[in-house]
Parts: structure tokens; C-alpha cells; sequence
């Protein structure tokens, strides 16, 4: 490496963080190139004994290296932590719903399992919100209820808030649909919620209002850069202190924070999800006079707005057989008791290797292997290697709790790829299974 020449990482995603780095790199006087981590740009570059950078800019270079490995740090913490919730959650909810899908429509205990149900539900969405915190959850943009998932949230962001804080929700009805990543959204709520609550020590109001705006109407008037188009108007407004001129106009600044423990991130994710889905997002604040976000989302098309149509609860049957290698007990034992229920034939296996004997015996006579990714010994995508080298029709289908580039890693990522993400309920598993049996090929 040159004098001049630094790094860059081709693994950060978010295009927000990746210009930081490189206006702070090029600032000190390097050019750039690429490497595989965010980290590992910043430690090549700050350890090449060549370079003599002035003082101050030693320490914030040397803080931003500081705040990548924290966070790089924390990111695989989640990660790790979203995997084994996935494996709880996918246990808990899979049971409920096959013991309440066999009870009677008046049965009263049909109350008790919706409520264990529900629970699961909000358990997934804070595995989703692990999985984005760490930045390696796959972008899974759908056309969503806004309405919906500031209802969904609002029980957790008053315990976020705290009982000093007035949690003010006003939701116009008949509101266009979104396109987006649910995950995404919630992290933009849940962190400016974080923010507001920050700015009220002393307690105060939080309002959370939804509407619809047009390019133009009074809001599109304010912001010409917006296309022509139909908008959903989300506004978090919080009665705290306020900021003045210089500090709102580096609000949005990765690493920019005016907390004495803040990483300075919350509000540069923000802006980036919110521009990475061609939306946009306005602030009006005023020291002492609280402060207000305006995020506008683009409504999906017109098609796109109505209910996805119900889905039949009768599950697909089929005679298969399949096998089954998963290294969590309990979840093989659900997987397999649920496709049993359904009519197939498993055969289960708790590692690669004893899928390999089981595969001995049955002389190839099994179907469809169903696996999960990371495993010791042998990893899901080398069985399935080697499986397929033996019997190149074979159905694959993957199922894992860990993040994308994790599974990335291990070779299986590609547009060809059957992956089902824990936690799986009865149904998405039931039906993934059918569509590949069913599909030509």
C-alpha cells in the first residue's frame, strides 16, 4: 500500500456509512480501494507506519475506528441472538398453532393459544429488528399497512418511552399502502422514538401521526424534490428541547451525536432507509420548542393497495419423502411432526453426517432434502453438494436463523437459492415444501 492509498469496504451496505468513510479517508489525504470489511479498511489504513496525520485528525480517525469495531462488535451479537430466538420462537409458535388448528372453533383454550400466538408475532418483529440493527437482514420490501405496524408497535414504544411521557397516536383511516421493508420502518420509528424520549428528561408528549399527501398539496409544496406522485406522510413530534440551526444541519451525519454515549448512527440509518425507498425526510425543531420528522413514503401502485387475498387454512398434502437435518432437536422434532401431519415420509437426521448414512440406507429413494445451513462437522450447502452429485433431480430447501452473510459465506445465496428464514410457522413451511415439489423441473 502506497503512502497515499487507503480502503474502503465493499461490505457496507448502507451507501450513507460507505461515503462517510471514504470523505474521511480522502480528507486525510488517501485514495481509495476496496477490502472486505468496514473495520478492516479502517485498521489497514490507520496501521500503515508511513502515514503522519496531523493530531487532530489522528483522534477522530483513530474514534472512527473505535465506533466500527463497536459496531461491527455489536452487530454480530444480534445476529447471533436473533439465530437462537429464531430457533425459540419457531418452537413456540409452531406447537401453538398445530395444538389450536386441532381445537374446536368455541373451544376456550383457542383464546389462551391466540395470545401465545400473538406474543410469537411481536417476538419475530423483534428479530427482524436485531436482524437490521446488525445490518445483515436481506431487504424484503412489501406492500404494507402503515396504520397497521404503528398499531402493531405502540404497546412496546410507550414502555420505550416510559410512564412520564405521553404517547399521542393519531392514524387517518383508508390509508394507501407502502412499499417497503417492515423492518426498516420500525427500526426509523423505534429510533426516533429512542431520540424523542432523549430530548424529554422531564417528560413531555410524543405524537406519532400518519396521513395522505400529494405532490400537491401543502406538504408537496415544501418538498420540491419529491417526484409526482401520491405520498404517505408519517410525523414523530416530541415536545423536548429542541436544537438549534448548526446542530440540525448536521442531524443526519453518521457519527454525528450530541450525546455523551451516543454512537451517532440512529438518525444517519434513518435517513438512509428512508431515501434507499425514494421516499424523503424533513425536520422542523426549535431550541426549547421541540421537535418534528416528516417522512414521506411513496404509496404503492394502485393495484397493489387491497388486502392480499386470504390464503386457504387446509395445508397441500403429498407422499414424498424427504430428509430432514437440523442439529436443534426440538426444532427437528416439530419440522418433522408437522410434515408427517401433512402425509409425507421424513426421515430426520440431527447432523451432516448421520444424513449421509441415513441416505445410504434409503438407496436414494428420498425426494427433497431439508436443511438447515450451519451445522458442525459439514455445513447444509456441502450435504447438498454431494447429495446432488449422487442425484442431480433432488429437491433443496434451506432453512436458517442466520443473517444473510453469514449464509452468504457458506456459497448458497444466489437467485436459485430455496431458503426459508426462521422463525417458520406450520403453513410457510407446509407450502414451501409443496411449491418446489410442484414446480417443473
Amino acid at each position: 500500500m502506497t503512502d497515499l492509498e487507503a480502503v474502503i469496504s465493499n461490505a457496507v451496505r448502507d451507501p450513507v456509512a460507505r461515503r462517510r468513510v471514504t470523505r474521511a479517508l480522502r480528507a486525510a489525504g488517501f485514495q481509495v480501494r476496496e477490502v472486505a470489511s468496514h473495520a478492516e479498511a479502517l485498521r489497514l489504513a490507520q496501521a500503515n507506519g508511513n502515514l503522519i496525520l496531523e493530531e487532530p485528525k489522528r483522534r477522530h480517525f483513530e474514534e472512527q475506528l473505535r465506533q466500527a469495531q463497536k459496531m461491527e462488535v455489536a452487530g454480530r451479537l444480534a445476529g447471533g441472538l436473533a439465530h437462537d430466538f429464531g430457533n425459540l420462537l419457531t418452537i413456540i409458535s409452531g406447537y401453538s398453532q398445530m395444538v389450536m388448528d386441532q381445537l374446536p372453533a368455541r373451544d376456550p383454550l383457542r383464546k389462551d393459544l391466540e395470545a401465545v400466538l400473538e406474543a410469537a408475532a411481536r417476538g419475530t418483529a423483534l428479530v427482524r429488528q436485531l436482524l437490521t440493527f446488525s445490518r445483515r437482514q436481506p431487504v424484503e420490501a412489501r406492500i404494507l399497512d402503515l396504520n397497521r405496524l404503528v398499531s402493531r408497535m405502540r404497546r412496546m414504544l410507550q414502555r420505550v418511552l416510559g410512564a412520564d411521557i405521553e404517547l399521542d397516536v393519531a392514524l387517518q383511516p383508508e390509508l394507501g399502502r407502502i412499499k417497503a421493508d417492515p423492518g426498516q420502518i420500525e427500526q426509523v420509528i423505534l429510533n426516533l422514538t429512542v431520540n424523542a424520549r432523549d430530548a424529554m428528561p422531564k417528560g413531555g408528549r410524543l405524537g406519532i401521526r400518519t396521513s395522505q399527501a400529494e405532490a400537491g398539496s401543502k406538504h408537496g409544496r415544501k418538498r420540491p424534490g419529491l417526484s409526482p406522485r401520491d405520498y404517505i406522510l408519517l410525523e414523530i413530534s416530541d415536545t423536548g428541547t429542541g436544537m438549534d440551526a448548526q446542530t440540525k444541519s448536521r442531524l443526519f451525519e453518521p457519527f454525528f451525536t450530541t450525546k455523551a454515549k451516543g454512537t451517532g448512527l440512529g438518525l444517519a440509518t434513518v435517513y438512509g432507509i428512508v431515501r434507499q425507498g425514494a421516499g424523503d425526510i424533513e425536520v422542523e425543531t426549535e431550541l426549547g420548542k421541540g421537535t418534528s420528522f416528516r417522512i414521506y413514503l411513496p404509496t404503492a401502485p394502485e393495484a397493489a393497495r387491497g388486502r392480499a387475498p386470504a390464503r386457504p387454512a387446509i395445508l397441500p398434502r403429498g407422499t414424498e419423502t424427504i430428509l430432514l437435518v437440523e442439529d436443534e432437536a426440538e426444532v427437528r422434532r416439530y419440522a418433522r411432526k408437522m410434515l408427517v401431519q401433512q402425509g409425507y415420509k421424513v426421515l430426520a437426521a440431527g447432523s451432516a453426517p448421520e444424513a449421509l448414512r441415513v441416505w445410504k440406507r434409503q438407496r436414494g429413494s428420498i425426494d427433497m432434502l431439508l436443511t438447515d445451513v450451519i451445522m458442525p462437522q459439514m455445513s447444509g450447502h456441502e450435504l447438498a453438494e454431494d447429495l446432488k452429485a449422487r442425484r442431480p433431480d433432488l429437491k433443496v430447501l434451506y432453512i436458517s436463523g442466520y443473517t444473510d452473510d453469514v449464509i452468504a459465506r457458506h456459497g448458497i445465496l444466489d437467485t436459485e437459492t430455496e431458503l426459508l428464514q426462521k422463525p417458520f410457522t406450520p403453513q410457510s413451511l407446509g407450502r414451501k415444501v409443496r411449491s418446489l415439489f410442484d414446480a417443473p423441473g
